[in-house]
């Protein structure tokens, strides 16, 4: 069935856990939502290991923040065989490989971090970051995130941070980002804009998930939206396997076949939906897909359409 394809989260809080509640991505027993063991059972093959902070701590900690869990990464996840992501030739190599090794794509969530300074980017560029979500919930040096009432769009730093990381190859989520921020980045960026982890107000109206318009706008720009499993992302109550499907085929239908991939927010959750609890479910759910939309959409979707916007943006 899915056997020789890829599949690609775009959002999980690994790095973050691991450093605020002391757990080792190696262990066995990890309570992480994607350990190594569990991120093997889960069939991934390219992870976004994200490196998000408090957003109370001050630009300078939040800066210190990102550095500790870049070293986590290069300390503790690489050592395990985890292939970092530079560039499309990596793509190229996961695309190419007949050993199945795991890959990984490092992510800024909420750039208060820049503190105004292009320079900090550059050189987190530098470190290996190849993705950036522009805020989180409330108002930075950026643009204001979808919790900040006022609902500014992106600041003069916010747009050329944008023009910046388009001339050096990174990939822009707008995901957490205030309703004009959103129209903001999609009327500035040269290059595709994802959603790394958000799904369709249509389904369900909570304010961190997209309206039809934006989803088709994001579509336009040739990037994606990556369904996620956040449980009030996804449902009032009770949320299931079920719900993500519905939010899926909400955005196969606006979007598209090929701007809707995965994002699942494992480990920036308490507890993932009834029947995705942890990395080990991602196969219940890959063979949903399967079965509801056949081999050729349900490729794209478990990665395919992630994998043509990274070696669309990456250099």
């Amino acid at each position: 069935m899915f056997q020789g394809n890829r599949v690609v989260d775009g959002h999980a809080d690994i790095l973050y856990r691991m450093g605020h509640d002391h757990l080792s991505f190696g262990d066995p027993d990890s309570g992480l939502h994607q350990s190594y063991e569990k991120l093997k059972a889960s069939g991934v093959d390219l992870q976004v290991f994200v490196t998000f902070v408090e957003p109370a701590l001050s630009s300078g900690e939040q800066l210190y923040e990102v550095f500790a869990s870049l070293k986590r990464f290069y300390d503790e996840v690489v050592p395990k065989g985890i292939s970092p992501v530079l560039s499309a030739a990596d793509i190229a190599r996961l695309r190419e490989s007949d050993s199945n090794p795991i890959f990984g794509l490092l992510s800024v969530e909420g750039a208060e971090c820049l503190d105004r300074r292009i320079s900090v980017l550059d050189g987190l560029y530098r470190m290996g970051v190849r993705l950036v979500g522009l805020t989180w919930n409330g108002q930075n040096c950026l643009a204001d995130g979808v919790g900040e009432s006022r609902g500014g769009g992106l600041t003069q730093f916010g747009f050329e941070v944008v023009q910046r990381m388009n001339q050096l190859g990174m990939v822009i989520d707008v995901s957490h980002l205030s309703v004009q921020g959103v129209w903001d980045v999609l009327e500035t960026s040269s290059a595709p804009v994802i959603a790394s982890h958000s799904n369709a107000m249509r389904v369900h109206a909570h304010r961190r998930n997209l309206t039809d318009d934006q989803i088709r706008a994001i579509a336009r720009s040739g990037g994606l939206i990556g369904a996620t499993f956040v449980p009030p992302f996804l449902a009032e109550k009770d949320a299931s396997i079920d719900d993500v499907m519905r939010h899926i085929d909400h955005l196969l239908t606006i979007a598209g076949e090929d701007a809707v991939g995965l994002g699942s927010d494992f480990d920036g959750i308490d507890e993932g939906p009834v029947g995705l609890r942890d990395g080990r479910s991602y196969p219940v759910l890959l063979e949903r897909l399967y079965r509801t939309y056949g081999d050729p959409v349900a490729k794209k979707i478990a990665g395919e359409s992630w994998l043509r916007v990274l070696e669309t943006v990456l250099r």
